[in-house]
């Protein structure tokens, strides 16, 4: 994870992004360094267009927030059935003599 940070990094300075900038990026952060994750990290990153990644990424925190939104009227919903359910049971049997 750490070598991705790194990648944003050096892409919103307006670096390359290369196997030994990385490197030394999380030297300079006291991270540990995974020779084949950043390798295939670079691989990965040679075609991609980081700013479209970026802004794709922003967008599911507002949609998240749009279904998180619906979830707590949606438990509202099912307690009120829960509560409703518990008044109408009637009780029955020699209990409901009394």
């Amino acid at each position: 994870m750490e070598s991705i940070y790194a990648a944003l990094l050096l892409h919103k300075a307006g670096k390359s992004i290369t196997d030994s900038a990385i490197e030394k990026v999380l030297k300079a952060a006291g991270a540990n360094i995974d020779n084949s994750q950043i390798t295939k990290l670079v691989a990965g990153l040679k075609e991609a267009n980081i700013d479209d990644i970026i802004s794709s990424a922003a967008a599911a925190p507002v949609m998240a927030a749009h279904v998180g939104g619906a979830a707590p009227a949606t438990a509202e919903v099912k307690e009120e059935k829960k509560e409703e359910e518990e008044e109408e049971e009637e009780p029955t049997g020699i209990g409901s003599l009394f």
